[in-house]
C-alpha cells in the first residue's frame, strides 16, 4: 500500500546545483569578489560545513546563511561587504533559478494523478516560495512544508511529525520520502518512521550508518518502483 509520495525540491525535481553556480557567480561579481574556482570551491566547502552543522544541531538558519559568506570573505580578506548584505543579494539571484532536473515535470505529472504528493524541503522560505511559483509546481502537492515555515529542518524527526500532523487520516506505512541527501533526506525519513527512496544520479558512494531502503539513479526510474511498492 502506498499513499503519500514525500519529495526533496533541490537537485531532486529542480537544477539547484546549477541555479547555485549561476546565483553565487553574480552574486560575487555584482560585489566586486573573485568568482574564480579557486574562491568557488571554498565557498561550497564552507557551505557544505554550514549545512552538516545544521543538519546536527549545531548552527541555526540565520547563522548558515550568513555565517557562510563571512567565513568566506574572512578567507579571502574582504572586508568590503558584510555576509549580511551578500546573503540577501545572493538569496534573491537564486530565487529566479527555477530549471527542472531532466524527467522531472513528466514523473510529477504521473505521480500526481496516483498518489498523494508532498514537499518536503530545508530550502529558506522566500527563495523556495518564488522557484515554485515560478516553475507552477504547487498544484502537483497536497501540502508544501518548508522548514523556515513550519519551524523544523530535516532530519528531525520534528519536521516529519508537522508534516504529520497537517494530513488529515495519515498513515506511515504508506508514505515514502524521495531525495537526494543521505543526510537530510533519508535520515529523515528514517528518523520519522517511513521509507525512503535515495535520488542517486551521480552515484555517490554508499554510507553504512544511513541506510535508504530504496535508490533510483534517474526519475524516471520513480514511477515503476512506486507501483511494485503497491504489489
Amino acid at each position: 500500500m502506498l499513499r503519500s509520495v514525500f519529495l526533496d525540491l533541490d537537485d531532486t525535481l529542480l537544477d539547484f546545483t546549477g541555479g547555485e553556480a549561476k546565483a553565487l557567480r553574480t552574486t560575487l561579481e555584482t560585489l566586486g569578489v573573485d568568482a574564480g574556482e579557486r574562491v568557488i570551491s571554498l565557498y561550497h566547502a564552507i557551505n557544505r560545513r554550514c549545512w552538516e552543522q545544521l543538519e546536527d544541531g549545531l548552527l541555526t538558519r540565520q547563522q548558515v546563511l550568513v555565517g557562510r559568506f563571512e567565513q568566506l570573505f574572512s578567507a579571502l580578506g574582504v572586508t568590503a561587504h558584510s555576509g549580511r548584505e551578500a546573503s540577501t543579494l545572493y538569496e534573491t539571484m537564486l530565487s529566479l533559478q527555477h530549471d527542472f532536473l531532466p524527467g522531472a515535470l513528466e514523473t510529477l505529472q504521473l505521480l500526481s494523478r496516483r498518489y498523494d504528493l508532498y514537499l518536503a524541503s530545508n530550502g529558506t522560505l522566500s527563495v523556495q516560495r518564488r522557484r515554485l511559483a515560478d516553475a507552477r509546481l504547487q498544484p502537483f502537492f497536497r501540502g508544501i512544508f518548508i522548514s523556515q515555515e513550519i519551524g523544523a529542518d530535516k532530519p528531525s524527526a520534528l519536521f516529519f511529525q508537522r508534516c504529520f500532523a497537517s494530513i488529515p487520516g495519515f498513515c506511515p506505512q504508506a508514505s515514502i520520502m524521495v531525495g537526494d541527501s543521505l543526510t537530510s533526506d533519508i535520515r529523515g525519513g528514517i528518523n520519522a518512521g517511513i521509507r525512503t527512496c535515495w535520488f542517486n544520479p551521480g552515484r555517490q558512494p554508499h554510507r553504512p550508518d544511513i541506510r535508504p531502503d530504496y535508490e533510483i539513479s534517474t526519475l524516471q526510474e520513480l514511477p515503476p518502483l512506486l507501483l511494485q511498492l503497491e504489489s
